[in-house]
């Protein structure tokens, strides 16, 4: 099928998943990503998110990956106009992040609203980065070495799966793969929130946090302090904890258009932070084997 025609169904799904979302799609701000990105996207892993609170009020997200020789995705993005570049130490971060660590994809997220937004560093399955490796980066933030030790107390050091770096909020996250059942028991929870400075969860989002494998902070350059801490998890369930909390997130979920057999695949994520607990979704549109195994329950030993 000639790239084109691949771009054309992609848009047109888009435009399906914002109707369902109930966000406004235009054809001139989603266009140019196509056009950027395009020649990788026939074979990328598309997701799109969609997300509760009033930080993700009404946008889109449109996820994909990006193979590693197309080069830095906020450089690509740059070029294309779909960026501005900036002097700030978040320009610089994701090609340290490169030469440093072994890459397995890098990804783009990117708003339908709002543009450009995040490039992520995925490391290979069975290559999980350690926390030392990463916090000797010369551009990462310093909240990563602050709380080395307390992520590392929860064993977490040798378990970072993938990196990515908000541009348009100056963030980034660090994640955090195959978590067990015991840390995920409310007290393991409850002190690596207090670590982070972050409030005791509701009963419903601790309900869910024990559904979860993966976990993610989100950290800024101007404190060391996490914004939020994030817990996810696989499911092919449109009617998960999530769901039954908040109705959008559940049609969302039993209806996104997808590309391949079997059932749809979803992530669920629960966010906490000092202002408000929110819902997350992310449905698979194309899916990959490189990528659709990221978010999963730890390995049995």
């Amino acid at each position: 099928m000639p790239v084109a025609t691949q771009l054309e169904d992609l848009y047109a799904a888009i435009e399906e998943t914002a109707q369902l979302a109930r966000v406004a799609c235009s054809r001139e701000k989603v266009w140019p990503v196509l056009d950027a990105f395009g020649d990788g996207l026939a074979d990328a892993h598309v997701v799109f998110s969609l997300a509760t609170g009033e930080r993700y009020a009404e946008e889109l997200a449109f996820d994909f990956t990006v193979p590693p020789d197309a080069g830095d995705p906020y450089a690509v993005a740059v070029s294309n106009g779909l960026v501005e570049k900036t002097d700030h130490p978040v320009g610089t971060l994701f090609p340290e992040i490169q030469r440093r660590c072994p890459v397995d994809s890098f990804g783009v997220d990117y708003g339908i609203v709002g543009g450009f937004k995040k490039a992520y560093v995925s490391f290979p399955l069975g290559e999980p980065q350690r926390l030392s490796t990463l916090a000797g980066i010369p551009s990462m933030p310093r909240g990563l070495a602050e709380h080395a030790d307390s992520f590392a107390a929860y064993g977490l050091d040798g378990k970072v799966s993938a990196v990515a770096i908000d541009y348009a909020h100056r963030t980034w996250n660090v994640y955090f793969s195959g978590l067990s059942a015991e840390q995920l028991e409310p007290e393991a929870v409850l002190s690596m929130l207090r670590a982070n400075g972050l409030p005791e969860p509701s009963g419903r989002m601790m309900d869910f946090i024990r559904t979860t494998f993966a976990m993610y902070p989100t950290f800024g350059w101007d404190s060391s302090k996490a914004e939020r801490l994030s817990f996810s998890a696989r499911s092919t369930d449109p009617a998960a904890l999530p769901a039954r909390y908040e109705p959008l997130i559940g049609e969302f979920a039993a209806n996104v258009p997808y590309t391949y057999t079997g059932e749809r695949v979803l992530v669920y994520a629960g966010a906490l932070s000092a202002g408000e607990e929110c819902y997350k979704i992310a449905a698979y549109h194309q899916k990959t084997a490189q990528l659709s195994d990221r978010v999963r329950p730890p390995t049995p030993k």
